[in-house]
């Protein structure tokens, strides 16, 4: 039987958690079943994605999209499909108001859109784009159960698929840059208490929460820091998160490093994994932190509590609480605590987040809904 062709459709390919999602699919999924290709709306990032996928020799198409509506797009992307032939095309995040058409025009087979936020929050002002879409064949998948009873309320769906999200465990269970030695080309004291969070500073990911937080963990423990990883947005979103730390008495205590592609080796140097979002889906950081073996103190967004065991692996808060994200980053300045809650994590990662598990539900997806069958 010939290989199902599944062409997964992105904005671009950046560092954020859809992007990587992506990515592992196509790496990840069976090269006997699949013959995958990648479209990115715009240019190159400049990220590791971008490397590794060329490295790989994976089929990558640039589009170069402009910013705003750009209506050469829907020209760009047929073109694409009937070079490739896709018998699926997975779109992601805000990419099927432009995929629709193509899809439809070429009769492609399986048509699968994966909603990495909550539902509410994903829509946004294209949620009609998305209702049209599911009523013309594109399935939903959901990927905790928080976001599947989300797709439940806005679009009246409820037998989406649910596929929660998978990372490549080996990256961040064997770092490349022992813990001590990052720390000293990093500049850190080898006994600092070192707080991480990964997450473009947006609105959703709260960071003047983490920052708050911080500045209650060091009236306790001189010793702590908060490592602010992901771009760094505009100018005036930097300057106010720094004005932020600075009137809240820990300017020299946040850190903000900007995009890295060493983040299995900021997390092995780390202590605690922080998260202080608003809302979130499935988020990768927080399996990637539990691979690592660190802790994680999160708000109970989305499919967090079906992260993060409560008690074991680590704690949850109700959102937007400083308070309480402090008492539970002070209780982890136990470092028996924190290494019995990381150990704990780091095997339910092995348990539950492989990539291969997450590669091997979408292909089972792909070829139930295209007719195929194993061979």
């Amino acid at each position: 039987m010939s290989r199902l062709r599944v062409l997964q459709v992105l904005p671009d390919l950046s560092m954020g958690g859809a992007e990587r999602l992506a990515v592992h699919l196509v790496r990840h999924l069976d090269p006997d079943r699949f013959e995958t290709g990648i479209v990115s709306f715009y240019e190159p990032a400049g990220t590791d994605l971008d490397d590794v996928l060329a490295r790989e020799h994976r089929r990558v198409w640039y589009l170069g999209k402009k910013r705003g509506f750009d209506s050469r797009l829907f020209v760009a992307l047929h073109g694409v499909f009937r070079e490739f032939r896709p018998d699926v095309v997975h779109t992601h995040t805000t990419t099927l108001r432009y995929t629709l058409p193509s899809a439809a025009f070429h009769r492609t087979r399986a048509r699968v859109h994966t909603i990495h936020n909550m539902a509410e929050k994903e829509a946004g002002r294209w949620g009609w784009i998305r209702k049209l879409a599911f009523r013309l064949g594109f399935v939903p998948v959901a990927i905790a159960n928080e976001v599947q009873r989300g797709v439940n309320r806005l679009y009246g769906i409820d037998d989406c698929p649910n596929i929660p999200n998978g990372i490549p465990l080996e990256a961040y269970t064997t770092p490349r840059v022992a813990r001590d030695a990052w720390r000293t080309q990093e500049g850190f004291d080898p006994d600092a208490l070192l707080f991480v969070t990964v997450g473009r500073p947006d609105p959703q990911k709260n960071h003047p929460l983490a920052i708050e937080a911080l500045e209650r963990v060091c009236a306790d423990d001189a010793s702590a820091f908060l490592l602010i990883v992901g771009s760094r947005g505009s100018p005036e979103i930097q300057q106010r998160l720094e004005r932020f730390a600075r009137d809240h008495n820990v300017g020299d205590r946040v850190r903000f490093l900007g995009p890295r592609t060493d983040i299995p080796e900021i997390l092995s140097a780390s202590d605690v994994f922080i998260l202080s979002s608003d809302y979130e889906g499935n988020p990768l950081t927080v399996m990637e932190a539990m691979a690592a073996g660190r802790p994680v103190v999160s708000t109970a967004v989305g499919g967090v509590p079906e992260l993060v065991e409560e008690g074991v692996t680590g704690f949850v808060t109700p959102a937007g609480d400083a308070q309480r994200l402090a008492q539970r980053m002070l209780r982890l300045t136990d470092a028996s605590l924190r290494r019995s809650m990381g150990e704990a994590g780091a095997r339910r990662a092995a348990e539950r987040f492989g990539v291969e598990q997450m590669a091997d539900s979408y292909g089972t997806l792909y070829e139930e809904l295209t007719g195929a069958s194993r061979s």
